[in-house]
Order: C-alpha cells, then structure tokens, then sequence
C-alpha cells in the first residue's frame, strides 16, 4: 500500500480550515457558496483521510470528488476577503493538488 500520510495531513488541514471558516461565516452575510461549501469540504476531506488510513479500495474515488469539492469551495471562499476565507481557500488547494495526485496514483 502507497503511502497516504502527506495527504491526510493535508485533508485534515482542510477540514480544520473549513470549519474555522464556517464558524466565522455562520453568522455573517455571503454573496456565495461560503459556507455552504465548508461542509461540503469537510465532510469529503475527513472521509477520504480515513479512507486513505485504511487503504480503502475507494480512495481514488474519495480523492477525486475530495479535488472538486475541494476546488469549488476554494473558488467561493476565495471571493471573499476576510482571513479565514482565504486560509480555507489555500488549505482547500493544497488539499485538491494532494488528492488529485493520489487519485492518478492510485489508478
């Protein structure tokens, strides 16, 4: 089995941002998808990391959907200007490169 450690490091990054994200933004007023897409990006990141820890047959399945959901949230949040937008939006490029390189990887 590959190793996945750099990846799961890197979903649990995202996951960490998406939800310092979504807290910051539960309250305030958005033009977009931010925060809507941080649950959607948490929710993929923490499956595909516990995907990749166990060396599930799905994982490249998990990386891919994990890259685009991962894209998309960084397109919304980047819109905005508040820090926690734009850490998240890094962490979720970071985390997208990451998955989409263990999904060709693994195929």
């Amino acid at each position: 089995m590959m190793s996945y450690e750099k990846c799961i490091q890197e979903c649990q990054a995202c996951v960490a941002a998406c939800q310092e994200c979504l807290y910051e933004m539960a309250t305030g007023d958005s033009n977009n998808d931010c925060p809507k897409c941080c649950i959607e990006c948490s929710d993929i990141c923490e499956l595909c990391a516990k995907a990749m820890a166990r060396g599930s047959k799905y994982t490249e399945q998990y990386c891919q959907m994990c890259a685009e959901i991962c894209d998309w949230c960084a397109d919304q949040c980047e819109q905005h200007e508040h820090d926690h937008c734009r850490k998240c939006a890094k962490a979720c490029r970071t985390c997208a490169e990451s998955c989409r390189s263990m999904a060709g990887a693994t195929a």
